[in-house]
């Protein structure tokens, strides 16, 4: 069994600022922000018991996105090495790696080797893509990028598993009798969170994963959508359990002195647990968070006021 989580708690993770700067979600000051914020952020999550702190890819973004996207999108298996070496309990989550990119032997080799450095911390998470120029810029078929991810996490499994040489064999790629080393740390392999909230990327994660990260589903749209993904993995006959992820609302702990937006929920401690603890009764096993905040210091701050005033509130 592939297990990430503590049973019996809702735990709550970060997606990093600075590292990727779409116009959705960054704030003004990560423009000019860095490595040394990063840090800053991460040794916050380290010290106030967030779960992960996770990192997402583009590999290039065309121009016809990059106004919205923005073309900063920092390499995640870098970033999470680097932020590796200066924490010691936080888990290192991509989120999501576009792992029908490469080869699922080059994804091996640089994953093993984070979760080998990290002292075995790496989630795996990894995605289908949506950027078609990408794809084709790397002699990817777009269209049959579902496929293709289908058959990396199973390449995956098997290359990150407990065999030195592993065997794997698809319609798209194939190995046998090659060794890889070092082997992850995680035994029998590290854990696999598939993200997406189609009904393709909802089977995906039913059948192929050990977590699930949905992406953009509002909270009244969640108990529909995992009542879905427990069905589908029934019917496929997987009897481990799943962990279960979503994307909370803006938060901001305190009474703002500045607008943080309309759909942000802000207020004392006691009254942000008790709403985000309708999501664990959902069944709901971790929650990602994102604070408003107008500087890495106010981040940090918002962080740890999560981390000591919000989070003994949300198990009740």
């Amino acid at each position: 069994m592939v297990r990430t989580l503590p049973e019996g708690r809702l735990a709550y993770g970060i997606q990093l600022p600075v590292q990727s700067q779409s116009t959705l979600y960054a704030e003004n000051w990560e423009a000019a922000a860095g490595p040394a914020d990063l840090v800053e952020v991460a040794r916050a999550a380290d010290l106030h018991g967030f779960a992960y702190i996770a990192c997402c890819e583009h590999i290039a973004i065309p121009r016809r996105l990059a106004a919205a996207m923005g073309t900063t999108w920092y390499d995640p298996v870098a970033t999470l090495a680097y932020l590796a070496a200066v924490t010691e309990r936080v888990r290192l989550l991509s989120h999501v790696a576009v792992v029908g990119l490469k080869h699922p032997l080059v994804s091996a080799k640089q994953y093993a080797t984070l979760d080998r450095l990290s002292g075995g911390r790496l989630i795996l998470g990894v995605g289908a893509g949506h950027v078609r120029e990408e794809f084709e810029a790397l002699g990817v078929e777009f269209g049959r990028r579902g496929a293709v991810l289908d058959e990396s996490i199973d390449a995956l499994k098997a290359a990150l598993g407990p065999e030195e040489f592993a065997e794997f064999k698809g319609a798209r790629c194939a190995f046998s009798g090659l060794g890889q080393a070092p082997r992850p740390a995680q035994t029998p392999r590290p854990p696999i969170w598939v993200g997406g909230s189609s009904p393709a990327a909802v089977r995906r994660a039913a059948e192929r994963g050990d977590g699930w990260l949905p992406q953009g589903d509002r909270r009244d749209q969640l108990p529909g959508q995992i009542a879905t993904l427990q069905a589908l993995r029934a019917a496929a006959g997987i009897e481990e359990p799943i962990a279960v992820g979503a994307i909370a609302e803006p938060l901001y702990v305190g009474e703002p002195t500045w607008d943080v937006g309309r759909r942000t929920l802000a207020g004392a401690p006691e009254r942000i647990a008790e709403s985000l603890r309708e999501y664990r009764a959902m069944g709901v096993a971790q929650i990602q968070v994102r604070f408003r905040s107008r500087s890495s210091g106010e981040l940090t701050d918002q962080m740890a006021a999560f981390g000591t005033e919000v989070a003994v509130h949300l198990d009740g």
